[in-house]
């Protein structure tokens, strides 16, 4: 596949097939994740695997009383506060793997880890599986009793809970907008 194939087809997907994703192709995903560029090379990332679905379904559960609780005195709009509500949504849309890519915390931690993560997306597009970055999940894992939840030593926040498995089906495409642009000649 060409790159400019996998930028622009690669979606966020929210429907997957319950096949589990091998580990030697989270590997392979991984692999393409430590390719990104990193402030002064720092390469500060660490990736937790997560495919146990009784893990997944905690840390889903106490994300949404999180998020839930942190909208309560926010401009939150109302659809993401039933969204979060309604007991039968998981926030990892049934995903047979989330990888939550960390960093070292430091003034480029987050932009580093976030380079990686579109690598690890465009990655797994490429081989046939799907990918989101799950927001709901971010600031829980964030939490002391999040980075607990997936073992993060001190000095390492998580940054891009991503959760990964082959799509149900074929995800449509989303029109762009077009850019705006500054040119100075």
């Amino acid at each position: 596949m060409e790159l400019s194939e996998a930028i622009r087809g690669r979606r966020a997907t929210r429907q997957f097939a319950q096949t589990p994703v091998a580990k030697p192709a989270l590997l392979e995903l991984i692999d393409a994740a430590i390719q990104a560029p990193s402030a002064i090379n720092a390469q500060p990332w660490e990736f937790t695997v997560i495919q146990n679905r009784t893990h997944l379904d905690r840390i889903a559960a106490s994300s949404k009383a999180y998020m839930l609780t942190a909208m309560e005195h926010s401009a939150a709009p109302q659809h993401l506060r039933d969204l979060l509500k309604n007991p039968d949504f998981d926030i990892f849309y049934h995903a047979p793997a989330l990888i939550v890519i960390s960093a070292k915390s430091g003034d480029w931690a987050v932009e580093d880890a976030a380079l990686a993560a579109q690598n690890l997306m465009l990655a797994a597009y490429a081989k046939g599986l799907g990918t989101c970055w799950i927001g709901f999940a971010q600031r829980w894992l964030e939490t002391d009793e999040g980075k607990r939840s997936i073992e993060l030593p001190p000095g390492i926040q998580p940054v891009a809970p991503i959760i990964v498995g082959y799509p149900a089906g074929p995800m449509p495409p989303v029109p762009r907008n077009q850019p705006r642009v500054r040119w100075f000649d």
